[in-house]
């Protein structure tokens, strides 16, 4: 059950926090000036507050139409256990419900043991017709 005291909300995260929520929750640093113009680029954000803290968030990103994926999963490792994640999911699956055309293809990169969480909510693996692949620079 979500704490009652944990906000909801839609609002763009500034990149400062948004990379110690990354790297809190084990997710890799990325550079300040490319986290504002990535967050900045996003179709959809869900973030968890406590006490004005982002203690949670997840992200939609992609062109609106064709191709959306979900990215930037990540709840506080102090606040996990509470259904935060599920509920990130849920904003994000009801955002794709009623904005992603019947067509869309809808991504994302799961990490293991995460991937139970996004089965949850109808993803699957794409193995073995097609695998993730990524470039690192």
């Amino acid at each position: 059950m979500m704490n009652s005291h944990i906000q909801l909300g839609h609002d763009v995260p500034e990149a400062e926090e948004y990379n110690k929520l990354r790297v809190k929750a084990g997710l890799s640093p990325k550079d300040i000036e490319a986290s504002r113009r990535g967050l900045q680029g996003s179709l959809f954000i869900v973030t968890l507050r406590l006490e004005g803290k982002l203690i949670g968030m997840g992200r939609v990103i992609g062109d609106g139409g064709c191709m959306y994926h979900v990215v930037d999963i990540a709840v506080d490792p102090d606040h996990q256990g509470q259904g935060l994640g599920k509920r990130i999911m849920t904003e994000i699956t009801g955002y794709l419900d009623h904005n992603a055309p019947s067509t869309a293809y809808v991504s994302l990169i799961a990490d293991v043991p995460a991937d139970r969480l996004y089965r949850q909510f109808g993803f699957e693996e794409t193995a073995p017709a097609s695998v993730g692949m990524y470039r690192r620079f």
